[in-house]
This record gives C-alpha cells, sequence and structure tokens, in this order.
C-alpha cells in the first residue's frame, strides 16, 4: 500500500460545499444502552435548551456549519404520528443565527415501537425520512444535508456484535450492518423524492491496524479487518452484496470520524501517534479519495483535555497536506465540540470547544482551542488565496 504522498505542487483543493471548512458537531445519541435506559444527550448536554445560544456561540468563531441531529423517538411517539416539537426550536435558531446544519436522521437510536430487525423497520425508517425532508422544505430551508444513520459499522459492532447498546445483539453485526444499510438506501430515496436538492453525509469510522511487531504471519489478518471498515461505503455504492440495491448514485459525501485511538495493533494495543508504525492521517484520507472519488468531511475528529490542541493541529497539518495534493476534504467537524457527560451518565468529558452549562445556562469557552481554531482559519484562508506552497506542511 502507498503511504507517502506526493511532494510535487499539485492543485490544492478549494472547499466549496459548506458554509464553513471548521465545523462544530453535537452529540445527539439516543441509544438505548444494556441496562435499559434511553439516551438523550441533547437534553442532558443542555442543548436542548441552549441551542439558540451554542449556534450563536459557534457563529462568533466563524464556526457557521454544525452537525446536530433529530431525535426520532421523540418525534415519532406513535407509529405514523409526527410531533416535530422537539426538532424546530434547533431548526429556527440555526436559522436566526445563519448557521448551516448537517441533520442526523437516526444517531443509534429509534423508537421502541420499532423493531429493527423486521422488514418495516426500513420502511418506517423511509417515511420519518420523507417526513422530515418535507418539514425542513416547508421552513425554507433550501438545499439541506443529511446524514441518515450515523456510525452504521460502529452501531453494527456496538449493537450487532457486543450487545453494549440497542438492539443487544451478539454475533449478529454482519446482519445489523446489511439492514441499516437498506434503511438508508430507502432514506435517500425517500428524501430524493420530497427534495432532489438534498445532499447526503455518511460517516464511518476510519482506522489503520497493523500486524503486531516480529509477527508477519498476522499481516493477512490485519489487513483483513482493515478493509472492513470500507464495507458499508462499497455496500451503499453497489460494489458489495449489489443485491442490496446499492449503486453509485448512493455514495456522496463520505464522513471521516477518526480519533486518537484509531489505530492500533491486531489483538494488540493503540498505537501511538509518535510510532514508527503509525500511519499518516494524510495517506488514510488520500486512499479513501482514491478508493471512492467522493468529497470527503472528516466528521467526528477530537481529543479530551489537554490534548484537544495538539491534536487539531495534527489534525489540520495533515488535511492541508492531503488537500495540497488535490485531495477533496470539505470539511472538519469538532465533534463534540460541547463537553458532555460520559454515556454512563456519571463522568464529565472536556472534549469541546464550549463547556459544560453552568447554573446561569452559560457555557464557557475553552481559549486554547478557540486560539488555534482562528490560527487555522487564517492559515486555510490565505492557503486558498495564494495557491502557493506552505513550508509548514507536515511531511507525510
Amino acid at each position: 500500500m502507498q503511504d507517502q504522498i506526493s511532494h510535487a505542487i499539485s492543485p490544492m483543493h478549494k472547499p466549496s460545499l459548506f458554509q464553513s471548512f471548521l465545523q462544530g458537531g453535537f452529540d445527539c445519541s439516543t441509544e438505548v444502552r444494556g441496562d435499559g435506559r434511553r439516551l438523550d444527550l441533547i437534553l442532558s448536554s443542555g442543548h436542548e435548551m441552549l441551542a439558540a445560544k451554542d449556534y450563536a456561540q459557534l457563529a462568533e468563531q466563524q464556526l457557521t456549519t454544525v452537525r446536530d441531529g433529530l431525535r426520532w423517538h421523540l418525534i415519532e411517539p406513535a407509529p405514523g404520528q409526527y410531533d416535530w416539537s422537539s426538532f424546530l426550536p434547533m431548526l429556527h435558531a440555526a436559522q436566526v443565527n445563519h448557521v448551516q446544519v448537517i441533520w442526523d436522521l437516526c444517531h443509534y437510536g429509534w423508537p421502541d415501537h420499532i423493531d429493527v430487525w423486521q422488514p418495516e423497520f426500513i420502511e418506517r425508517f423511509a417515511l420519518f425520512a420523507g417526513a422530515v425532508a418535507a418539514r425542513v422544505r416547508d421552513e425554507g430551508i433550501t438545499a439541506p444535508c443529511y446524514t441518515p444513520i450515523n456510525a452504521i459499522s460502529f452501531l453494527a459492532w456496538a449493537g450487532g456484535d457486543m450487545a453494549h447498546i440497542q438492539p443487544m445483539a451478539a454475533n449478529k453485526g454482519k446482519a445489523l450492518k446489511i439492514q441499516l444499510v437498506k434503511a438508508t438506501l430507502a432514506a435517500i430515496n425517500a428524501i430524493r423524492a420530497v427534495d432532489g436538492s438534498a445532499r447526503f453525509l455518511q460517516p464511518e469510522p476510519v482506522v489503520h491496524i497493523n500486524a503486531p511487531e516480529g509477527m508477519p504471519e498476522k499481516e493477512q489478518d490485519a489487513e483483513t479487518l482493515r478493509l472492513a471498515q470500507f464495507d458499508v461505503w462499497d455496500m451503499l455504492s453497489g460494489t458489495l452484496q449489489p443485491e442490496l440495491g446499492g449503486s453509485p448514485d448512493y455514495l456522496d459525501i463520505l464522513g471521516v470520524n477518526y480519533r486518537p485511538g484509531n489505530q492500533w495493533f491486531h489483538q494488540g494495543g493503540a498505537i501511538d501517534v509518535d510510532d514508527s508504525h503509525y500511519r499518516p492521517f494524510a495517506a488514510i484520507l488520500r486512499e479513501i479519495s482514491s478508493r471512492y472519488q467522493r468529497p470527503l468531511l472528516i466528521a467526528e475528529t477530537g481529543a479530551q483535555s489537554d490534548m484537544r490542541v495538539p491534536w487539531m493541529r495534527y489534525i489540520f497539518e495533515q488535511t492541508v497536506l492531503a488537500m495540497k495534493n488535490n485531495v477533496a476534504v470539505e470539511g472538519i467537524c469538532i465533534y463534540p465540540v460541547a463537553d458532555y457527560r460520559s454515556w454512563s451518565g456519571d463522568k464529565h468529558q472536556p472534549f469541546g470547544l464550549l463547556g459544560m452549562q453552568d447554573v446561569n445556562g452559560c457555557r464557557s469557552l475553552y481559549e486554547p482551542l478557540a486560539l488555534e481554531i482562528r490560527s487555522q482559519q487564517i492559515r486555510l484562508k490565505g492557503l486558498l488565496e495564494d495557491g502557493l506552497p506552505d513550508e509548514r506542511a507536515m511531511p507525510a
């Protein structure tokens, strides 16, 4: 596999799909955990109450494109009955603050009255997606962008193999992945029937897996596992299991979910960024771009606590390097952009640009990350305007 990025001067890709290149994402998970408790991170993070303030605060930092979500279980409390009261205030808050939103339709959760394993799930999700598209259209939103189902590979693993979240199954990850791909295809059709201008973000976790040091006999197993990360995109495009109905027309904007722990040794521990076995992120982006010839959005990235700034700097440097080799990266989304409590609900996660809400309903700004973001915005503007090589670009 070729990991080196060419050092020849080539046209730098100029992003154009979103209002802002640097973006913020609000965690909108609504899955049911193994103990039967349903999460609602839009509520528990304070974003439900603070949506207008949150959007305004991001807009002040020139982050005018965000990822956010609808809570399907609240919107469809009974089969075929839609209650938009949990969604419209957020949509209107975004409009007032001139913020573009990429809306997740299913972020790991669905209504209790729907069985994900039944064919009805596909039909009901398509009906819900079409209803959302009609409502968004009627609110005056043009050229919307939707994520039908977020990170299908992760959901299939966590819910279909490991029984960590709904549907709490074991050894059924492949079957769940196929079901969710079918539902995604049906949802895209339903949305396009309502609004032909809609675009689609299809986020998947991106990883790299190495054979353990000194164990070349494990290389094939490691590579087989690594290539499985492409299953969902291959299914959507029809190159894998074409009987599902996929085709290139269904593959739109590829969302790259990438975090510090996304590289590891097969049957071993994580690979640190400064380890010689670590694959440069620019090379990962180049492989995805070459494989699919689609625009990319780094849809989820970020690190905790003091690692927030160095990680964001690394991601930006590597992204610029890829773009200088004409990889079509359209943005980087800090996700989550606001601090939250862990899925267990008992630990504050200092993750984002915005802090947890205080007693007055306000969020603090993590100044070191804000300064880094501003520096990156200035630098990117200069690169795109000048079209000149950047001596600070990191080597591959």
